[in-house]
């Protein structure tokens, strides 16, 4: 049926389009008839010395030559009348003498059938001296003239027929990657409230084992499914918005990524609702790094892995010419949401709050005061955000800025062992800070989370200290973006070897770490 639909109008064009063609065709060659007249001929015979004639192949024109004669009734005498091959001061309709030529012949030619039948003379045209006969051959451009109208006719149809065959193929190729590639599993609308979910599909097979963490939003748990560990995100129907919004955010095309959560279906069941993940046993990067200080290399995977995946989410990605993911901002990006895989390496969670930045769409709900108070940036404190995306953006960047930090503050990379894990301004605002709270250090006394001195002493924790403060900058127009964020990070994992037992900074000969990360362009 798509083909039929497909091809249907594509039939009636190429149909209207060959008949064009075929009309043109034979105007191009069509005969043209002419009045001739024979020379030899007396009209006293009883017959006329004038004939209708068709004109052979390649003749379109009409023509009638004379010379004067005060003996004849009209002052003229007819000399040639007759077909004319070519095209030179041969466009009017009628035969009109433009000029009077020596030896006292007048000549004419015109385009339509019979047209020479009839002569007329231009008035005030002064006469022209040429010495050529009229019936010898004018030079002209006529004939090259008449080509190029013949190809026009001929090409104008080939080109749109090869644009149609394009536009054919474009329209197969989505076809063919939206029934090949579906983005994720897009399931079928059966409650008009809960937007596009499966409902009336049977549930997975999932036995819950072990809850595994508790927030506003519901509970996580640990669960087996087919044999297989996922996590299990339970939550009320109140909180049915953050569900679908979560869901819409996971199903958007080319959304898997290795630092991004691994999303496996949504699910309605009687008193809540599910979101089933993969699940990772070391959990958030929170709950880590409260039983974990981290070693220099232990830092850069967790730190480049974390980055990485916040830069793919908030790029714009097309892969393929019929599906693209757009840009996506987080909104309550914390170290909560960083999921830490079995080698370190991490993956972002959660988006409820989450925004999609379509390109000539509205991003929908985009109330500023979302996310998690101490880790907002000023310009949401003080409700001065603008509601583009690069301002959501650079909202992520500072978040990004905190979780950092947290990293580097549990670092075991200096001569001093590391420092007694606390969350961002948990020493300034304690465990649960509010609005207020947090309106007077960041807004009004523009504080940040302390680094360390002795932080400063290792090149490559400086580095990243460095790169902490641009993310938390003050003014959102000066944040550095994630991408450039993730190649600081790789290129000091690549230009820094810290030895595992004794933490002595090994530089590569001749390379200065200043000039590697202040080329990159922010």
């Amino acid at each position: 049926m798509f083909w039929i639909n497909l091809f249907t109008p594509l039939f009636f064009i190429l149909q209207h389009l060959t008949g064009s063609l075929s009309t043109e065709a034979a105007l191009a060659v069509q005969r043209r008839e002419c009045v001739v007249l024979y020379p030899n001929c007396t009209e006293n015979r009883g017959q006329s010395c004038q004939r209708y004639e068709y004109c052979e192949a390649g003749s379109h024109y009409c023509f009638t030559a004379w010379s004067p004669n005060n003996a004849s009734a009209n002052g003229i005498e007819l000399r040639h009348q007759g077909c004319w091959t070519q095209n030179q001061g041969c466009e009017n309709d009628s035969c009109v003498q433009s000029s009077l030529h020596t030896n006292s012949v007048g000549f004419c030619c015109c385009r339509l059938d019979r047209c020479n039948n009839n002569i007329s003379m231009a008035v005030g045209t002064p006469p022209t001296i040429t010495e050529k006969n009229p019936t010898s051959k004018v030079p002209s451009s006529g004939k090259a003239n008449k080509v190029m109208e013949i190809l026009m006719y001929s090409l104008v149809p080939i080109i749109v027929l090869v644009i149609l065959i394009v536009i054919v193929f474009v329209m197969w190729r989505c076809y063919y990657h939206r029934n090949m590639y579906p983005a994720h599993s897009q399931l079928p609308a059966s409650d008009p409230e809960m937007g596009t979910q499966e409902f009336n599909q049977p549930h997975r097979p999932i036995q819950l084992l072990e809850l595994r963490a508790h927030g506003r939003f519901g509970e996580v748990w640990k669960a087996n499914m087919l044999s297989s560990a996922v996590a299990v995100k339970i939550m009320p129907f109140k909180e049915k918005a953050s569900w679908l919004a979560e869901q819409e955010i996971y199903n958007l095309p080319h959304m898997k990524h290795d630092n991004i959560l691994l999303f496996v279906g949504g699910e309605k069941h009687e008193e809540n609702l599910w979101l089933i993940t993969e699940f990772h046993e070391k959990g958030s990067l929170c709950d880590f790094l409260k039983g974990n200080s981290v070693t220099w290399s232990q830092l850069c995977k967790i730190s480049e892995s974390m980055v990485r995946g916040l830069a793919y989410l908030h790029d714009d990605v097309s892969l393929t010419r019929c599906q693209s993911k757009p840009a996506v901002a987080h909104r309550d990006f914390k170290s909560k949401n960083v999921l830490l895989k079995e080698d370190l390496t991490a993956c972002i969670a959660d988006f409820g709050l989450a925004l999609k930045f379509e390109p000539g769409k509205s991003p929908g709900e985009t109330h500023g005061l979302v996310g998690t108070r101490r880790y907002m940036a000023p310009e949401i404190l003080e409700g001065a955000i603008s509601f583009r995306k690069d301002a959501f953006l650079r909202i992520d960047m500072y978040a990004c800025g905190l979780v950092l930090w947290e990293l580097l503050s549990r670092n075991s990379c200096s001569d001093q062992p590391a420092d007694e894990y606390q969350l961002p301004f948990e020493e300034e605002a304690g465990s649960h800070p509010t609005l207020e709270d947090m309106q007077e250090l960041v807004v009004m006394k523009k504080l940040r989370p302390t680094i360390k001195n002795h932080w400063l002493q290792h090149p490559g924790l400086e580095q990243v200290a460095a790169t902490i403060e641009e993310c938390w900058d003050q003014d959102a127009e000066a944040r550095v973006s994630a991408i450039c964020v993730k190649e600081r990070l790789s290129q000091l994992s690549r230009t820094l070897n810290v030895s595992s037992s004794n933490h002595n900074l090994s530089i590569s000969p001749n390379q200065n770490i200043y000039y590697h990360i202040s080329s990159v362009s922010t």
